[in-house]
């Protein structure tokens, strides 16, 4: 029996979350006593899918095939059930990211597996099978029993240190043939984005709302997240009124992110918005309002006009560049 972890590779690139992922599977593993499979899709180098034995996976396999070199939900889903089959494994664990909401739910159909999503902690217990989850924003916790025979986890970012435990795994590389039938999607187009980081990759976000008063306001917002090599984002009012393009649109009816820092200038911190980013690592909160909701959350907090708090923190970030 085994503990299989996807990990998610982009352009044959893991990034921190894959890492988190395996050290996780290692944990979980070592109090069921099994071994950690770290699965992949997708071609990568074998120096880059080494890297996951650093982190506890027993065994590496990457799956390859001409048909899979795109995320398609059911195909991903059926080659993970098979491989799941073959390998004995009880428990699947995934990000509780995108991709793990869109394969976890059919996965758990094919293995008529149980689902705990969102879990933030190691489980409670092994019998029966416990697993801690955050709920309403943050603002309150659910202990969810699972007591299927095969169990499928999505683990919530930044809610697990990463760790090293190497184990010398040598990866390997499976060619499949999957079934044209199975696959039912197709890109005709690719547009990546250039010169700028991504939002859902940015270990550092800088975001506003509005407390920033205008549009013309942000060049201070702009440069602290340069300077910080992070990313900028913004409330759904301010992208609603045009201040801010919609892809900056955090919440919950936007993009929900979890990066090692989200600053917070001038958002006042409605549930919607927390939603968002709630899985941050550290939050901190920039607001002229001392009662705003969003000090509940950070946790640290700085009770100013955003418009004078902002340039000294600009240059505060300068001078310890120097």
């Amino acid at each position: 029996m085994s503990v299989l972890v996807y990990t998610e590779n982009w352009d044959g690139k893991f990034k921190k979350l894959s890492y988190e992922l395996v050290s996780y599977a290692s944990s979980v593993a070592r109090m069921l006593n099994m071994k950690v499979i770290a699965l992949t899709i997708g071609k990568a180098e074998n120096d880059e899918l080494g890297k996951l034995g650093t982190y506890g996976a027993d065994r590496i396999i990457s799956l390859i095939s001409e048909r899979l070199t795109v995320l398609d939900n059911q195909a991903y889903a059926k080659v993970i059930a098979d491989l799941a089959r073959n390998e004995g494994s009880r428990i699947i664990i995934f990000s509780n990211n995108i991709t793990g909401k869109a394969i976890a739910p059919r996965l758990s159909v094919r293995l008529k597996a149980g689902i705990g999503s969102g879990i933030s902690k190691l489980p409670l217990s092994i019998d029966p099978f416990t697993v801690y989850k955050r709920t309403y924003s943050g603002n309150a916790f659910a202990h969810v029993v699972i007591r299927s025979e095969i169990k499928i986890l999505t683990l919530a970012q930044n809610s697990f240190d990463v760790f090293e435990k190497a184990t010398g795994a040598v990866p390997e590389i499976l060619n499949i043939d999957v079934e044209g039938s199975v696959v039912k999607t197709t890109v005709t187009e690719t547009q990546k984005q250039t010169g700028k980081i991504l939002l859902t990759d940015a270990d550092i976000v800088i975001s506003g709302g509005r407390g920033m008063k205008s549009p013309d306001n942000w060049p201070p917002l702009v440069e602290l997240a340069s300077l910080l090599n992070g990313a900028t984002a913004c409330s759904r009012p301010v992208s609603d009124e045009g201040w801010r393009p919609h892809e900056e649109h955090t919440g919950q009816t936007g993009k929900i992110i979890a990066p090692n820092l989200y600053l917070a200038v001038g958002i006042s911190g409605a549930t919607q918005h927390l939603a968002g980013i709630s899985s941050s690592k550290f939050i901190v909160a920039i607001n002229s309002d001392k009662d705003a909701p969003i000090f509940e959350t950070a946790q640290y907090g700085i009770v100013g006009d955003a418009m004078k708090v902002l340039p000294k923190l600009v240059d505060a970030v300068k001078n310890l560049k120097k």
